[in-house]
């Protein structure tokens, strides 16, 4: 199937009938999204993503449901993935998400805005051709928690990831934020 993006309209449609389908079978799927899907969803900074990063309890089920949904909704199989899990901190910071548009059947949590900043700086990946990168996501971050110095996003990056050492790209990424504003 050729790369769709998902907007936030198709992400809330597609999570909408995900919660439908699991209220039908009498659970409550436990969904913890990241990535693009919160920028687009929560903070409407992005108008779309290419998949909706997440990690689910009951998870073998959600990937039954997920399909369900990929094929009513003409959405790519891998609409709703997991990859994420491999990025993530060993304490995370969420918060719940209430979000009546998406009905029954689901109980949404999404990061911080320090852990996704977080997040973000760990992976900080340089826009490509078709593909956004996450510098956009960073300075969006860096604007909204009024940032104004290198230390300040390395103690909240430090704060998730104390083992690991922000990158010098990650550093100069945020000064030239920074120094932009």
């Amino acid at each position: 199937m050729p790369y769709q993006s998902l907007t936030r309209t198709r992400i809330t449609q597609a999570l909408r009938r995900l919660g439908e389908l699991a209220h039908e079978k009498k659970v409550t799927l436990e969904i913890s999204l990241y990535g693009g899907a919160v920028f687009a969803l929560v903070y409407g900074s992005r108008d779309a993503t290419k998949d909706v990063d997440a990690v689910i309890r009951q998870s073998e089920l959600a990937k039954t449901l997920s399909a369900r949904v990929a094929k009513e909704l003409g959405l790519p199989d891998d609409w709703l993935n997991d990859d994420v899990k491999q990025f993530l901190a060993e304490k995370e910071s969420k918060r719940r998400l209430t979000d009546s548009e998406l009905g029954e059947g689901l109980r949404i949590s999404v990061p911080t805005a320090n852990y996704l900043l977080a997040m973000k700086l760990r992976a900080c990946r340089p826009p490509l051709p078709g593909y956004a990168g996450d510098y956009g996501d960073i300075r969006f971050l860096i604007q909204k928690m009024g940032i104004d110095s290198v230390e300040s996003a390395e103690s909240i990056h430090d704060k998730f990831f104390p083992r690991d050492v922000l990158s010098d790209e990650a550093r100069e990424v945020v000064k030239a934020m920074i120094e932009s504003k």
